[in-house]
């Protein structure tokens, strides 16, 4: 899993690596330690060589009181290793993704993606994704 969050983080930010250690913290303490706010899902290998993973969060609307609506989930991430990409591990894990969130009786799976990212959102169309054509994606760094 280290390894592949190494790549990752080249992958968006454009080259630039990682140290192993901080990645290696980082899982352990935020992204899978006890009070975690994200659930990963992991693809492997037969060799348990980790390719893949989505991770995701849940949470209630603030908006939408109906017990039939106010569960949601958030796909923070997918990715596949490039080496195995176009190999139908990406699909994979959009359907765990989807299951998962119906198993924890959410409503509606939401995310982000880059706008440029043309394969990603024909991907994610797959599925039956709809453009949210009322919202923009907004930060404030700190």
């Amino acid at each position: 899993m280290v390894d592949l969050l190494c790549e990752l983080f080249e992958y968006y930010n454009h080259g630039q690596s990682v140290a192993r250690e901080d990645v290696r913290q980082h899982l352990s303490e935020n992204l899978s330690g006890e009070n975690s706010a994200s659930k990963l899902l992991v693809a492997y290998t037969e060799k348990d060589d980790v390719i893949g993973f989505a991770a995701v969060s849940f949470f209630h609307s603030l908006v939408d009181p109906r017990p039939e609506h106010n569960k949601q989930c958030l796909l923070k991430e997918l990715y596949v290793r490039n080496a195995y990409r176009n190999r139908d591990i990406g699909a994979q894990i959009m359907e765990r993704v989807i299951q998962v969130a119906r198993d924890e009786g959410c409503a509606r799976i939401d995310w982000n993606v880059k706008i440029h990212n043309h394969s990603g959102i024909r991907f994610y169309k797959r599925f039956g994704a709809e453009h949210v054509e009322d919202r923009e994606s907004y930060r404030i760094y700190l």
